[in-house]
């Protein structure tokens, strides 16, 4: 092992770099393999070479990291959603749909801040900065809502914050039901096609499409 792998080695990286990002690197991969409650703070310092005293100059315990963690990710999640819309897509409902696609593959590709976002029990109410995070993430879904609604008349659309409130709801249930080893995974189909199978049947319910 070179002394840049040793912990003394990344300790004094991190001394003079970016601790709190350290912290959450090693926090994510803890996340994954231990779960968002299965680890301590301890244990993150250790993972990131620094002493066990060291994160208390950034995060007050285990939970603000895991916050920081989840704020983060709610950020990329949203930035995801804004661009799976806004990729040039055909049209309005392939938008859509794609927007669905991007939360399974957020979680695919994120484990650790998706379990850090949905799964640590943090609270997004009582934080503003994750408030306001999570409502745009769910805003571009109620806007995407509302335009793919706009040809029928103003009294038969239905609420757009419902859509969206409804098609989150499914695209986190689909992946509950099928990542990590869940039921879902003995399915003879796959969580892509329950999810877009589920929002075509949901949307033409509602009338938004043929």
């Amino acid at each position: 092992m070179t002394d840049s792998q040793s912990p003394k080695g990344r300790r004094k990286s991190y001394h003079h770099g970016n601790l709190r990002a350290a912290l959450i690197e090693a926090a994510l991969g803890l996340i994954e393999a231990k779960g968002p409650l299965g680890f301590t703070l301890a244990e993150a310092a250790r993972q990131a070479g620094v002493s066990a005293a060291a994160p208390y100059r950034h995060f007050r315990g285990r939970d603000e990291l895991i916050e920081a963690i989840a704020l983060q990710g709610f950020g990329m999640f949203a930035d995801r959603l804004e661009a799976s819309f806004n990729d040039g897509r055909p049209s309005l409902l392939s938008a859509f749909g794609t927007m669905g696609q991007s939360y399974l593959d957020f979680a695919r590709e994120n484990p650790g801040y998706y379990m850090a976002m949905f799964e640590s029990g943090v609270s997004i109410a009582g934080n503003p900065d994750l408030a306001r995070e999570c409502d745009r993430a769910l805003g571009i879904l109620r806007d995407a809502a509302a335009r793919l609604s706009e040809h029928l008349p103003p009294e038969k659309r239905p609420p757009a914050g419902m859509i969206a409130n409804h098609i989150w709801a499914m695209s986190h249930g689909v992946v509950e039901l099928f990542t990590r080893g869940a039921p879902g995974a003995r399915a003879p189909y796959s969580a892509d096609e329950m999810l877009e199978s589920g929002t075509a049947i949901y949307l033409r319910g509602l009338g938004l499409i043929p």
